[in-house]
């Protein structure tokens, strides 16, 4: 299979901007353009390939013709590890929670969510939260939830643009009003909405709260983990490549070239590059070379090899160790 163009799926959730249209070059007829889910085998939105053998097809319909292309890091997953979005909030999303695995399987039949957030932009003094300021007891959450003093107990971290952040399931958190971010999660669609700050949805009543579960899964604590992580870098004098987060499900890095990178994709794992700014040509001699521009998505199946991007751009890599 050739490396190839994916075209995302995108949500229209009430939080959003139009961003991602306007700055990304998504086309999208919704008034607002939440988020593009760039890199997606969830069945709540497929990507689908924009080019080559599997054209129009989903990723997903790809991946169960050719399993190889995910790669033999992936085997020890029953489903299709990650998910990858762009997301613009324009206003503050939900307070919200993810569970682990093992309550996600037994409770929501898919992955838990473990996520990681890469700030792409954000407003002068944009804020998101992260956890407790101190530890409290499941009655006092509860209470608070209840009465609408959530809040005075939540850390709340200040924003700027290049900051990433790690975000364990368990993690009580919100992105804040003001920022654009790529996410980059375990392949889930389950949130537990906490707070809400008394917004209605389209149909003009207030959205569903998961008190109950959230209140089994929430981590009632300060994070075991900084929310700001501390990268490592590789340069060569043509790029740089920064290791943001490493853990058993997904690998990400930040592509800074200024001029060409030498790259791989092993058969360990596919590697997903999404182009953040800039403008850069894949080539390999294998196949045509693949022009890629600001919010582009492109797939390398795993195996594929050494591979070239061209170009002054930045780009978050990912892939599964």
């Amino acid at each position: 299979m050739d490396a190839v163009k994916l075209s995302p799926a995108f949500k229209d959730y009430l939080w959003g901007g139009t961003r991602l249209r306007d700055d990304f070059g998504k086309d999208c007829d919704f008034e607002k353009v939440a988020e593009s889910w760039e890199l997606s085998c969830h069945k709540d939105g497929p990507s689908r390939i924009a080019s080559g053998e599997f054209a129009g097809k989903t990723l997903q319909e790809a991946v169960d013709e050719c399993p190889e292309i995910l790669g033999t890091a992936c085997s020890r997953f029953d489903f299709f590890p990650i998910l990858i979005k762009l997301i613009d909030a324009k206003d503050n999303l939900s307070v919200q929670v993810h569970p682990d695995n093992e309550y996600a399987m037994r409770v929501e039949h898919e992955f838990g969510k473990t996520e990681m957030w890469y700030v792409i932009d954000a407003d002068e003094g944009a804020q998101l939260l992260y956890g407790f300021k101190h530890e409290i007891s499941k009655e006092e959450f509860r209470e608070r939830i209840e009465n609408n003093t959530l809040l005075d107990v939540v850390n709340s971290v200040p924003v700027r643009k290049g900051d990433f952040f790690f975000i364990e399931s368990g993690t009580l958190h919100a992105i804040g009003k003001g920022i654009l971010i790529a996410e980059i999660q375990q392949n889930s669609n389950t949130t537990y909405r906490i707070y809400d700050y008394g917004r209605v949805g389209a149909d003009g009543k207030p959205r569903q709260l998961h008190i109950d579960k959230a209140v089994e899964v929430t981590k009632l604590c300060p994070p075991n983990v900084h929310p700001k992580g501390e990268p490592v870098s590789h340069e060569d004098g043509n790029w740089v490549q920064t290791t943001l987060a490493r853990c058993e499900y997904f690998t990400v890095n930040v592509l800074d070239i200024r001029n060409r990178a030498w790259l791989e994709a092993t058969e360990r794992s596919f590697v997903h590059i999404l182009v953040l700014d800039g403008e850069l040509v894949f080539s390999s001699g294998k196949q045509e070379d693949v022009k890629l521009k600001k919010g582009d998505s492109l797939f390398i199946p795993a195996g594929y090899g050494n591979f070239e991007l061209t170009g002054e751009a930045q780009a978050v890599m990912t892939n599964i160790d």
